[in-house]
């Protein structure tokens, strides 16, 4: 589920990289000399390109909560449907028991529909949220990772 701002974060994460390999060290210690401006700049530009995976996971939680909205009132609509056939049905006797039974398998239904999706949506909310906690935790180990060679404790 990789996007071009991936790539580019990623990519600003290899240039940082190749900044540290490429520094001479000082002789005898495990330190590097960089350039303080070039690797600020870099950090700057990851800073800029992050807070798109916070967007997207904003947008997956609101796009979770309609879905569900949506799925509540489609059940809503058709459980008032069947309350309406009802009311149409009561004439005689038989078409009342017709009519009850009808209404109970069509509340029934309209019952089991709308819990099935509900937890569809769910479901389907978590998987892109968790898909998205994975790439955050990526890039954040990642990050981590560069900033503790970078400090040579690595």
């Amino acid at each position: 589920m990789s996007n071009i701002g991936d790539l580019e974060v990623f990519n600003l994460l290899d240039e940082l990289e190749d900044i540290i390999e490429r520094s001479s060290t000082i002789p005898l210690s495990n330190k590097a000399i960089v350039s303080k401006e070039e690797i600020l700049d870099l950090i700057k530009q990851i800073r800029i390109k992050l807070p798109d995976e916070f967007k997207r996971a904003e947008w997956i939680k609101q796009e979770r909560q309609r879905i569900l909205l949506d799925a509540q009132q489609d059940a809503e609509t058709i459980i008032k449907d069947a309350e309406q056939k009802i009311n149409e049905m009561v004439n005689e006797s038989e078409i009342v028991k017709r009519a009850e039974k009808t209404a109970a398998e069509i509340i029934s239904a309209a019952q089991a529909n709308a819990k099935e999706i509900r937890l569809g949506s769910r479901e389907y909310a978590d998987e892109l949220l968790a898909k998205i906690e994975a790439e955050i935790t990526n890039i954040l180990e990642t990050i981590k990772k560069n900033r503790e060679e970078l400090r040579g404790t690595k």
